[in-house]
């Protein structure tokens, strides 16, 4: 079965509500058999620049049915209100092509 990737780039505008965020969702990924690629703040471009992104993170899952059982579980569904309360301009992206 191949792996699932959570990819998401968002602009953090209440750094202490994010900062609740993230130390609460971490266990929960983990949970769920994700872990996270790349964390957000480190990018570079050596190439293009049409893509301005402030935080883009990748987290990977085993599957989809696992990234499906974490996003969609009753735990995680407070922190989604969270995250939009400390955030704007979210992308978000699933695949499942992985290796």
């Amino acid at each position: 079965m191949p792996k699932a990737y959570v990819i998401a780039e968002h602009l953090i505008t209440e750094p202490a509500v994010f900062e609740e965020y993230r130390v609460k969702v971490g266990p929960m990924i983990k949970k769920y058999g994700g872990q996270y690629l790349t964390k957000g703040g480190a990018h570079q471009f050596p190439e293009g620049g049409h893509w301005e992104p402030d935080r883009v993170v990748i987290i990977e899952f085993p599957d989809k049915q696992s990234l499906d059982a974490w996003y969609n579980s009753p735990e995680y569904q407070p922190l989604i209100k969270l995250r939009k309360e400390s955030t704007s301009d979210l992308d978000m992206l699933i695949t499942l092509e992985g290796a």
